[in-house]
């Protein structure tokens, strides 16, 4: 925690990155974290903890299921998302989080593991993508 903070010291509209930083070292965003950015960032922990309860990205507890984000936006819509979500489901061992725009929208439906973007998605090719990550 000491380190993110002090990498972010002085800058100016530090809470986000220092939120990401934090969700991204530990996978969640932790009452102490909280504690500590509100602190130094003078800051209430209310104010700290309704950034973090806004945000979807940001988790208080920790979860080990890998995460598939699948685009929903307007574009991958078109092109049979909301059919491959209805198809895929709840499916075990995954978290399946909606994303709005990956920007490949050309090249749509996609989802993103990690930071690798999956792009032109069919139920089989999300099927073998789910199953990696189960």
């Amino acid at each position: 925690m000491a380190e993110i903070l002090a990498r972010h010291a002085g800058r100016e509209g530090a809470l986000l990155p220092i939120l990401h930083d934090v969700q991204a070292a530990l996978g969640h965003v932790p009452e102490a974290a909280i504690r500590a950015i509100a602190q130094t960032l003078n800051l209430s922990r209310a104010e700290v903890h309704g950034v973090v309860s806004f945000y979807h990205d940001f988790r208080t507890d920790p979860d080990p299921r890998p995460v598939l984000k699948l685009c929903r936006a307007e574009a991958c819509q078109a092109r049979g998302s909301e059919a491959l979500a209805a198809a895929l489901g709840d499916p075990p061992g995954v978290r399946v989080e909606t994303v709005y725009c990956l920007g490949l929208c050309s090249v749509g439906p996609n989802a993103m593991i990690g930071e690798a973007v999956h792009a032109r998605l069919d139920a089989g090719r999300l099927a073998a993508l789910v199953e990696t990550l189960a």
